[in-house]
């Protein structure tokens, strides 16, 4: 997309911000990565809608929102990015008692609103640390309880800035996976679609208790991670009856960096930047982490970080 379809796009009354190169480590938890050749900050979803309905067939669209899953290559991100994060951003009860959130709200966020307005089983959220996005994109979940557990519908957005009302039975759900079902009837792909809010169900509680649950899982989060540097949360799914973290630990990788990215001391499960780490850095201690575990423990690791980018 050049500068012509650009301007072009803008004149279709758009409100949000439109960046060239912007620094995706700006918008990572990782705090590293490429560039993106454009973005885009919508005003809100009525915004995201126009948008996405003027933009080139041709032209790759990521929508990002904290960042707290995703690893940019160093070469940086053709097409372009959407940040949702404080864009996205209602978050509300709806006349059926249930809490609305879009896609751009933080999922502590969703918890302690639901706290707030008496209501229990939204306290597992405070420990995802992405948007409600993310959240659903993954089936995030953390202390025995996921994402989409608690959903009673989401809207989805597709590349004609179409919303779509859906329910969970029309996806495929299981551990950090979420993916729409394919129809049998449709003879092409399924259209790109995205996230763009979702219903959450829970039961009336009691709202001091729901916060005081918060603070201690909060408090055994910030124990048990690596917090106080840039990471990008487990980076690895759990293997079936065991957990990555015990794998990775049991094989001495504790403290081993390449660069500035390093296995973190704290927790086996997370690779944290200690510095300056390259995008490129991290991946290779990803794909150095899986390849021994696999020789040591014959266990493959599965990550759970999404990647995109090119390498330098």
């Amino acid at each position: 997309m050049d500068m012509t379809e650009v301007l072009r796009i803008a004149g279709h009354g758009l409100r949000g911000e439109f960046r060239h190169d912007e620094p995706m480590s700006r918008h990572t938890s990782w705090r590293a990565g490429g560039t993106a050749d454009r973005a885009y900050i919508p005003a809100d979803l009525e915004d995201l809608r126009v948008f996405l309905s003027t933009i080139p067939k041709d032209e790759p669209v990521h929508l990002v929102g904290l960042g707290s899953n995703l690893l940019v290559r160093d070469g940086g991100v053709r097409g372009t990015v959407v940040f949702t994060h404080g864009a996205l951003k209602r978050l509300e009860i709806t006349a059926a008692g249930l809490i609305y959130a879009e896609a751009g709200v933080a999922s502590p966020k969703v918890s302690r609103f639901a706290a707030t307005h008496d209501y229990a089983g939204a306290e597992f959220l405070s420990g995802i640390p992405g948007t409600v996005g993310g959240a659903l994109a993954m089936n995030a979940g953390c202390y025995g309880a996921e994402t989409w557990g608690r959903v009673a519908k989401v809207l989805a957005i597709d590349r004609a800035g179409t919303l779509i009302e859906r329910e969970p039975g029309e996806y495929l759900i299981g551990y950090r996976h979420c993916e729409l079902t394919p129809d049998p009837t449709a003879p092409t792909a399924l259209r790109e679609e995205w996230f763009a809010a979702a219903w959450f169900r829970f039961p009336r509680g009691d709202g001091n208790a729901a916060r005081v649950k918060i603070k201690e899982l909060l408090s055994r989060r910030i124990a048990s991670q690596p917090l106080n540097l840039p990471n990008a949360g487990s980076v690895f799914r759990n293997p079936l009856g065991d957990h990555a973290a015990r794998l990775i630990e049991s094989c001495e990788l504790k403290g081993y960096r390449i660069g500035d990215a390093m296995v973190s001391p704290k927790h086996a499960n997370f690779i944290v930047n200690v510095g300056n780490a390259r995008g490129s850095e991290i991946e290779q201690l990803i794909q150095e982490v899986r390849e021994t575990v696999l020789r040591e423990r014959g266990v493959v690791l599965e990550p759970e970080v999404r990647v995109i980018g090119e390498p330098l």
